[in-house]
């Protein structure tokens, strides 16, 4: 025997459904996804140490007591931040995976390198800004002190009288640090050999202990080794001085060279496909952070400015920073295979 369907049955499901569907649009944000339900892993593509992970591990916590669920940093260095860039292209869009994303991984490394693993535009969902920060020339300060280089001048001078003398650290092939290393180069017309590591950290280590002779670091994880002493500083790589530093020259001014603005930034980035409501649920306690006077005063303090934007005010500034930085990696010469 057929049974046949009931019409009147069939349309009250229908509006019943339809019904369902708009309540389930109605919800607040964040009612739709049941998240996080689990700890919450943030991917620093470098190692401990550098700015990156000290952004991510003064975040981190924030997020923890926002949300319940421990967010955990996860150093994963190598390639210039390559490595861990693409481990958070391929993981699951299901918020349990982020990436504290650099100027190097989402501006300069489309340009640098021959062959990304993955795309910074497609692959990507950006949550949002976390901070941006000038870089400063700092030397060996016992190197500086015995070659008695205390200016940019100086050191341009004693570099072009002795040319391959001195070695350039970097936190890797294609982080800012790099190519505001190669950008001095070939606006200077000086030679350095570059030594990459995996992070700031290790590099400052090979810095501090002499191994190295110059770098164009990070302000953040510079500043207690410059207070310190161990380091000499020249001047910010920025088009303006930073107020944690004001003392500091720009290279611009220090060098006369117009228009020299090597800048750093760093943001978190979700997978592609990751919720739209859960993106929006972290940007929003990631701008509630930032702004805390905690947090705002412990980054202005490292020569960092603090971001917050929203999701798609990041996109559009990653599309820029691609486009802005094409022309410095052509004019640098620098390009890796």
């Amino acid at each position: 025997m057929t049974r046949h369907s009931n019409p009147l049955r069939t349309r009250r499901l229908t509006l019943a459904m339809a019904a369902a569907a708009s309540l389930s649009l109605a919800l607040p944000i964040g009612a739709q996804t049941a998240w996080p339900t689990k700890p919450v892993r943030i991917v620093v593509p470098f190692a401990p140490g550098g700015t990156t992970d000290i952004l991510a591990r003064a975040i981190a916590p924030e997020l923890t007591k926002a949300f319940g669920q421990n967010f955990i940093v996860d150093n994963r260095g190598g390639a210039g931040g390559n490595v861990g860039a693409d481990i958070v292209a391929k993981s699951s869009g299901d918020g349990y995976t982020l990436l504290m994303g650099t100027v190097g991984t989402h501006g300069i490394n489309k340009s640098l390198y021959a062959k990304l693993p993955y795309d910074p535009q497609k692959d990507f969902a950006p949550v949002t800004l976390v901070a941006g920060v000038p870089n400063v020339m700092v030397m060996n300060a016992e190197k500086a002190k015995a070659l008695n280089i205390n200016t940019v001048p100086d050191f341009i001078k004693y570099a072009k009288a002795h040319p391959g003398v001195f070695n350039m650290a970097s936190s890797g092939n294609g982080t800012s640090i790099h190519l505001a290393g190669e950008l001095f180069k070939v606006r200077t017309g000086t030679f350095m050999a570059h030594i990459p590591y995996t992070g700031s950290g290790p590099a400052m280590l090979a810095m501090v202990s002499g191994q190295v002779d110059v770098m164009f670091d990070n302000l953040p994880s510079s500043m207690a080794q410059i207070k310190a002493g161990k380091l000499k500083a020249f001047a910010v790589t920025s088009s303006q001085r930073s107020s944690a530093m004001p003392e500091l020259p720009t290279i611009e001014e220090a060098a006369s060279l117009k228009g020299f603005d090597a800048s750093s930034w760093f943001g978190l980035l979700a997978p592609a496909g990751t919720p739209a409501d859960v993106v929006t649920r972290i940007q929003q306690e990631t701008a509630k952070a930032l702004a805390s006077p905690a947090i705002k005063e412990k980054l202005l303090a490292q020569g960092a400015i603090p971001g917050g934007n929203t999701p798609a005010e990041f996109a559009k500034f990653i599309d820029s920073e691609i486009a802005k930085w094409a022309p410095v990696v052509k004019a640098s010469g620098a390009k890796i295979d």
